[in-house]
């Protein structure tokens, strides 16, 4: 299926990403038609039709499912069951229920890594005390307890080691399903962006290099410094992910480099990524242009860096600085995000690095 411009494009979720998904179809031509819970939202501003109803509202989805062309999302946790709604009225939903079903679920989503030919650290699943000291004794003492499902920029996480109260851990996550993770002493953590389209035709940008503080994206910098061999290893293996998901439009894979070669996969994303907005300036299609492109079943554009960059987001009260100052640092995205909270994504910057 190939839209034609002036197609209704619809986007589940209403935040910074899907305020730069929609910018993007606007400029291809398209309309855009956004339903989300929120009333006051980045991306209400950005759109051609705003429907406020919950995921969940049968008669709002249905409605909508027949506004739309196609349909998107612009956030993992958007419920499987609204996007096989959309999909069982004959509406072509972009990524597939199926990417967000094992996104959405951490012991889910590692099997699937695993069976896509890909390594991640050693790993139990959690449901209980007991399950959780049997994991401990297997594993080792320093390792990561996570919620299977929510959490996000830190949230849902605690951190073991020799002396931590296994009890006190497990009581911290209110027993909610869980899984333990061994800890990786990484040299470097990057992510591979690649973009699918309907035909398996794939094109990937180049790594980025990750820098994260309290659980939250800091920066980015591309290209990761990382050799050729690795780079394309990384790039290879975001392919098979991507291929065993029949996954169309942009998908992030989150590695742990160790060693300077070895890739350990973290985490995946179906959908464009934080990590990935320096491609709006840096590249020759970026990853909110391409994902349009794919979802619409056009052909893909270039992924190319045109000069080394670096986004920074900016956090919480890191967006009050004067005005003058944003602007001094780099190429400023604002969110249009009514307050601002601590941890809070409120916008970023990309600067030119030097080659």
């Amino acid at each position: 299926m190939t839209l034609p411009p002036g197609a209704t494009i619809g986007i589940l979720g209403a935040g910074q990403l899907g305020r730069m998904l929609a910018g993007a179809a606007i400029r291809l031509g398209f309309r855009v038609h956004i339903l989300a819970p929120e009333d006051a939202a980045p991306a209400r501003a950005t759109c051609h039709a705003y429907t406020r109803a919950d995921y969940g509202d049968a008669g709002a989805l249905s409605a909508f499912a027949a506004a739309c062309d196609v349909v998107t999302v612009e956030f993992e946790n958007v419920p499987v069951a609204a996007v096989e709604a959309i999909a069982a009225a004959g509406v072509p939903v972009r990524p597939n229920g199926r990417a967000l079903a094992v996104a959405q679920d951490r012991a889910e989503e590692k099997r699937f890594l695993e069976a896509a030919g890909l390594v991640c650290a050693p790993w139990r699943p959690v449901d209980s005390l007991a399950d959780l000291e049997a994991a401990a004794a297997a594993i080792g003492p320093k390792a990561i307890l996570k919620t299977r499902r929510q959490g996000y920029d830190g949230k849902g996480q605690r951190r073991l080691d020799a002396g931590s109260d296994l009890a006190e851990a497990w009581q911290g996550l209110s027993g909610a399903p869980a899984i333990l993770e061994a800890h990786v002493a990484f040299e470097m953590e990057i992510s591979v962006l690649i973009a699918r389209d309907g035909e398996g035709a794939r094109i990937t940008y180049t790594p980025p290099q990750n820098h994260h503080a309290m659980g939250i994206l800091r920066r980015s910098r591309v290209p990761a410094p990382l050799p050729g061999a690795v780079v394309e290893e990384a790039k290879a293996l975001a392919g098979q992910l991507a291929d065993q998901l029949d996954y169309i439009g942009v998908l992030a894979l989150e590695f742990f480099v160790v060693s300077g070669r070895r890739l350990i996969a973290n985490e995946f994303a179906p959908r464009v990524h934080n990590s990935g907005h320096w491609s709006v300036e840096a590249c020759e299609t970026c990853q909110f242009e391409n994902h349009i492109r794919a979802v619409a079943g056009w052909p893909l554009g270039d992924p190319a860096l045109r000069f080394p960059a670096e986004m920074e987001n900016l956090i919480g009260e890191d967006a009050e600085a004067p005005v003058a100052d944003l602007l001094s640092r780099g190429r400023l995205t604002l969110y249009g995000k009514q307050a601002a909270r601590p941890g809070r994504k409120m916008g970023h910057l990309v600067r030119r690095l030097a080659p």
